[in-house]
């Protein structure tokens, strides 16, 4: 079904603000009209009691490919991003081999002609993700990497990251960063604190992410430079972007679901799924990024969706990879987190999760603007339900959410106008 008409919902539309009833006509897979009106024509798709929103874009998921397909390939990822509501992601290049080069990024391309959503590389920034020399950027640009980092890996050499920052404006290009440095953090598994010391786990000091974000707020000051913070766990990280954005400097920001909702205290189960890098803060970082997300300091929200096998987390604590899946359960968490506890309202929680973050990366999505690509996420805000493995199209499911009850759910996902996920199917 190419032409068709969605109506009675409510359409969130985040370019312009509006948030209130109509219908949007889709011919031949785009947009050809919005109807911002209580008067509608009748339409194909009733969206009573449904949020009609732009496709929804994540721009920090790990696919795994190549590699490592048994965690995840490009197809299943995609079909997760789908069942969470995202029409476009883009993936990290820690893989096996990294994307490091014009290859690799053509193979991850090629992927993505056959997976229900838009999937975009994100290149390296030095090679191999060894943090001593810049990366083919020029080259993977041309062969479609839309942004590029060493994500899993703060680059520690001040020099090569500013040289990285200056490379990638000259190419209008954006570099991502990972914000750790190796020395502080000293391969702690958990945040240093109280908890994790009781608990016998080797902490992972704030300063350690802080430090760096520091100091790309810096070179992006001195050299202009874009740069974007990924997933940003603490009080004193969200503090120093709210800082930069006050003087004006190029930083935009991510944060993730998990650093809104799970804090430390959570690892006295030591289960695994709650592992993540950078590790879960203190309940008071918790607030201090519920707080910056009300106030506008972070650019987008970000799943950071990072799949492993079931025998990899069974390790013990210190010997199990960090990450977590988070592609279907996001909107849920946004929801029953940000939005039903007044943090934020659905025209906020939508911009942070399309419209920005394809801004951000230059993609063409996050916009319900005629002759768009018909990318549509249809969003029951009061739908109450449960997480169980059987929610996940992920090839894993090493989720800490399973069994938490949530509210709201992406019901409809639409990729060019063709239905890519349907709850009820």
């Amino acid at each position: 079904m190419s032409d068709f008409i969605i109506s009675n919902g409510t359409i969130v539309d985040p370019v312009d603000g509006y948030f209130g009833p109509g219908a949007i006509v889709v011919k031949k897979g785009k947009i050809a009209e919005v109807i911002k009106s209580k008067s509608m024509p009748k339409g194909d798709i009733d969206a009573s009691g449904l949020l009609v929103c732009p496709g929804l874009v994540d721009i920090h998921v790990h696919f795994r490919e190549p590699g490592f397909e048994y965690k995840e390939t490009i197809e299943s990822g995609a079909k997760a991003a789908a069942a969470g509501g995202f029409t476009s992601v883009a993936c990290m290049p820690n893989t096996d081999p990294p994307l490091d080069n014009q290859e690799t990024i053509k193979f991850v391309v090629e992927k993505a002609q056959k997976a229900v959503v838009n999937v975009y590389p994100i290149g390296c920034l030095t090679k191999g993700q060894k943090g001593q020399e810049l990366a083919e950027i020029a080259d993977m640009q041309q062969a479609g990497a839309v942004a590029f980092t060493d994500d899993g890996h703060g680059v520690q050499n001040g020099m090569i990251m500013r040289r990285a920052m200056e490379y990638c404006k000259m190419l209008d290009a954006i570099p991502i960063s990972h914000c750790e440095f190796n020395d502080l953090a000293d391969s702690g598994v958990a945040n240093e604190s109280y908890v994790t010391a009781k608990l016998g786990l080797k902490g992972n000091s704030r300063i350690a992410e802080e430090l760096m974000i520091a100091r790309e707020i810096m070179l992006a000051e001195i050299t202009g430079a874009k740069v974007h913070i990924a997933h940003v766990s603490t009080a004193g990280g969200a503090e120093l972007i709210k800082n930069a954005k006050k003087k004006k400097l190029p930083v935009t920001a991510e944060t993730c679901p998990h650093y809104f909702t799970l804090d430390d205290g959570m690892l006295e189960s030591y289960d695994t799924n709650f592992k993540v890098n950078p590790p879960l803060r203190t309940q008071k970082d918790v607030n201090a990024i519920k707080k910056a997300i009300a106030a506008g300091i972070f650019d987008c929200i970000v799943t950071d969706h990072a799949p492993h096998a079931y025998d990899e987390k069974q390790l013990e604590f210190d010997y199990a990879p960090s990450g977590i899946i988070g592609l279907e359960t996001s909107v849920g968490l946004v929801s029953t987190q940000l939005v039903h506890e007044d943090v934020i309202d659905w025209p906020t929680a939508i911009k942070l999760l399309s419209y920005n973050p394809a801004q951000i990366l230059n993609l063409p999505a996050g916009t319900l603007a005629v002759d768009a690509y018909a990318d549509i996420t249809l969003i029951d805000p009061d739908l109450e339900w449960t997480v169980t493995n059987d929610d996940f199209r992920s090839l894993s499911k090493n989720s800490p959410y399973i069994g938490m009850n949530l509210i709201g759910r992406p019901v409809k996902t639409f990729v060019a106008g063709k239905l890519v996920f349907d709850l009820k199917a």
